[in-house]
């Protein structure tokens, strides 16, 4: 008989690090069924109920436990969202090393895996004789960026943004200054230090890297970090994605159910998507705009709408603004004007369903990760309009590497107008760039189906993984 395995995982803070994390164990006990996977989850208030919905979805080899929440009361006011989930991480350091200490206490604990703003839990790792492991929901291109980050850092005195010509390193498309990571905007801040601190972190805690992304769709940045993990003592980089949700959690609600009727009843390939994430919003003026640009197009859309906030990145994410109708913040007699054409939802909407209907042939997103492997997983082509974090140099990937994307123009004032909107919706939707760039996705959708197959790339680094915690339970 097999003996079991036994990993915990660790989340960052909130819905949207949850799942990824949880996906890629279920993805790993589906193949793997004698590992066992006990998720230790850091909170900031009380869980949210998507959070506990999705736990309860669960595999029986995967367990949770969640640590006593942070109060938002103990954090400075004023963080960054990235900082709010940092700051939940370490005032929940000694509830995570009490848990771990009473599992290894029950049974050995071969590796703890974490995510990427859970990386200060990899120092317990050493200490309960467990190898320690990033999981990193983002781009292969992104990693390879966080690698060279403390080389950039030392080599330029300027700001980024002001370095006249494309950054380049080896693997990845060349990026300009301004499309590096948000908090690499402002080098004396204290996202910038804590990002560039977590960069060189990677060498000294972490055994390995597990990134969501496969080798057909990333071969580039995958192969230098191959090669700079064997030059420089890099840890070991597993791509194992595209790991990605099947179905979007509270698919029975009523808006929810209503899209989904409405899209049945559309050609094929005649509609847009347009979501900006669960973190995304936009000001009242990019508000007006987006729907003016849409409505300007006269194609059929879909736009799940938030309401409006100073900050893209924002605390939206946290911060619940549920009290608010989002559709009040619509230009007048918008609604009514593009009734026959499209169709609005208010905050939410079943996304994995939404992009696998026969009727969506676009999708405008923020070019967080996650939606990008949604959107490649079936096939549909992109308009990217990055917001923050990592989202621009996705969006840089997806449009000038990959080319299965538009980047619409910016305007000075940091706005995208109506004209322009217009002008990349037609692109995608009518003409034979958007053709292009849907047989392009068409492609690599079929290679990510192709990485997950049995014999597939991610699925043999899945096993290669497997097979070395395997035989160290084995030795011992």
């Amino acid at each position: 008989m097999e003996k079991t395995i036994h990993i915990a995982v660790v989340p960052g803070v909130g819905y949207s690090h949850l799942v990824p994390i949880l996906e890629f164990s279920k993805l790993l006990v589906q193949h793997h069924p004698y590992i066992h996977v006990t998720c230790i989850i850091p909170t900031l208030g009380s869980p949210p109920s998507s959070s506990k919905t999705i736990l309860q979805t669960l595999p029986s080899n995967i367990n949770h436990t969640f640590l006593p929440p942070v109060q938002p009361n103990d954090l400075p006011q004023g963080l960054s969202l990235q900082m709010k989930i940092q700051r939940t991480v370490t005032h929940s350091l000694p509830y995570l090393h009490q848990a771990l200490k009473s599992f290894a206490s029950r049974t050995p604990l071969v590796a703890l895996v974490v995510d990427l703003f859970a990386v200060e839990a990899l120092h317990f790792a050493k200490e309960f004789n467990m190898l320690s492991y990033i999981y990193y929901p983002v781009a292969a291109n992104t990693l390879a960026w966080k690698f060279y980050l403390p080389k950039l850092d030392e080599e330029t005195s300027c700001k980024y943004i002001d370095l006249p010509e494309p950054i380049k390193i080896p693997g990845c498309v060349p990026l300009h200054g301004r499309d590096l990571f948000t908090a690499a905007g402002d080098r004396s801040s204290q996202a910038y230090k804590h990002l560039l601190q977590l960069c060189k972190s990677f060498s000294l805690l972490a055994d390995g890297v597990l990134v969501n992304s496969f080798l057909e769709m990333e071969m580039g940045p995958i192969k230098a970090l191959t090669e700079e993990e064997s030059r420089k003592g890099k840890p070991s980089v597993y791509p194992v994605g595209p790991i990605i949700q099947t179905v979007t959690s509270s698919c029975d609600d009523a808006n929810g159910l209503e899209c989904l009727s409405w899209l049945d009843k559309q050609q094929p390939c005649s509609v847009l998507y347009v979501s900006f994430g669960s973190g995304g919003t936009l000001s009242q003026e990019q508000i007006d705009e987006l729907a003016l640009g849409l409505e300007l197009s006269n194609q059929r859309f879909l736009w799940v709408v938030r309401a409006p906030s100073s900050s893209s990145s924002s605390t939206a994410y946290f911060s619940a603004q549920n009290d608010l109708d989002p559709l009040q913040f619509l230009p007048s007699g918008f609604l009514e004007r593009t009734k026959e054409k499209g169709m609005v939802i208010p905050s939410w909407a079943p996304q994995i369903q939404i992009l696998s209907h026969g009727s969506i042939g676009g999708f405008l997103s923020h070019c967080g990760w996650n939606s990008v492997l949604e959107s490649v997983m079936h096939g549909v082509p992109l308009i990217t309009w990055p917001l923050f974090a990592e989202q621009r140099m996705n969006a840089v990937l997806l449009s000038e590497g990959l080319k299965v994307g538009l980047r619409p123009r910016v305007h000075e004032n940091g706005i995208v107008g109506r004209v322009e909107i217009s002008h990349v919706i037609k692109c995608l939707m009518e003409e034979e760039e958007g053709e292009k760039l849907r047989n392009n996705m068409k492609e690599l959708k079929e290679a990510a189906n192709s990485a997950l197959k049995e014999d597939g790339s991610s699925t043999k680094t899945l096993s290669q993984l497997a097979l070395k915690w395997r035989n160290l339970v084995h030795e011992n």
